[in-house]
């Protein structure tokens, strides 16, 4: 059985695949659509990240795919009804990057709260913006907000309470009486009332069309002054023209974002010249330890699907 992986993956666990299967792995097929096709033509499994859009015309040449592996959690990227129509199993690799996102997102909130941590070339240049720079929050005791409490939102949460913070979140699917708010210590809200109380807004939702553009331009201009925005989850639900502008008036003090409404960012986008913005290229599930997992996760499972 053959099975493409068309972007990175840890080089042990591909080593693992190579045991039992016949593997093309080519990180750079992603980007090579007229190779791709042709490569699924004779493969049972194909194992993407987010880049690789499994849609219906890629499904297409893969007759014989039998499962699809993805090095994440989104789904956005996979045509899921279309693989349900192929009867083919889409394997997430659920948990494996929680840690690595919470970091992430914790790392983001201390530094844009105390606001001096982008300093270096002022100081290095002879400035001494010390005055400017004394007025830096402390984490504990600021509110943390979380759009969304499944498995990251919930670690998150556990590691913004270790520091201090109180933590509210916001999820339709789950009911106030859901024993998980009591168990992390966290106050289920309205989406409005987090949005107004919180100093940090971290979103852990899915790009569906109900969260398209769900931080727009009004809900925005709703949170709290000097409050900072953090996405982790998915270009598309924050409207990235409104949060620059909120940024340049200073309404807000801060956003990190990982991902974006278009990836790579084309050159033409709202964030040149925007304060108090720190941008990263869709890294904050991956470290060298989450690949590890996340690798090990989806070779053990699709490895199983197709010998079971």
């Amino acid at each position: 059985m053959k099975i493409v992986i068309s972007e990175f993956m840890d080089g042990a666990a591909v080593a693992r695949l190579q045991q039992s299967f016949d593997v093309l792995y080519d990180p750079a097929l992603v980007d090579r659509p007229d190779a791709l096709g042709p490569a699924l033509a004779s493969a049972d499994a194909l194992i993407v990240r987010n880049r690789t859009k499994v849609d219906n015309s890629l499904l297409a040449t893969g007759a014989k795919l039998k499962v699809v592996g993805r090095l994440g959690v989104g789904l956005d990227n996979i045509d899921m009804p279309a693989c349900a129509e192929r009867s083919i199993k889409v394997i997430p690799a659920i948990g494996a990057n929680s840690q690595a996102v919470a970091e992430y997102v914790i790392a983001a909130s201390m530094l844009l709260l105390r606001g001096g941590f982008m300093s270096s070339a002022d100081v290095a240049c002879g400035g001494w913006p010390r005055g400017r720079l004394s007025e830096g929050r402390e984490t504990a005791g600021r509110v943390l907000g979380l759009v969304g409490f499944g498995g990251i939102g919930q670690l998150t949460a556990k590691l913004a309470r270790s520091l201090g913070m109180t933590v509210t979140a916001h999820d339709p699917a789950l009911p106030d009486s859901a024993e998980i708010w009591g168990q992390v210590g966290v106050q289920p809200s309205s989406l409005d009332m987090l949005v107004m109380g919180a100093d940090v807004i971290s979103l852990h939702v899915p790009l569906l069309a109900s969260t398209r553009h769900l931080f727009n331009g009004a809900l925005i201009a709703r949170m709290k002054p000097g409050a900072i925005l953090i996405n982790t989850a998915r270009g598309g639900i924050v409207d990235e023209s409104a949060l620059a502008a909120a940024l340049r008036e200073g309404r807000l003090s801060g956003a990190a974002l990982d991902v974006f409404d278009v990836e790579p960012v084309p050159a033409a986008n709202p964030f040149g010249g925007v304060p108090n913005l720190i941008l990263t290229p869709h890294i904050a599930g991956v470290t060298a330890e989450s690949n590890v997992r996340v690798s090990q996760l989806i070779a053990d499972q699709v490895s199983a699907y197709l010998l079971k």
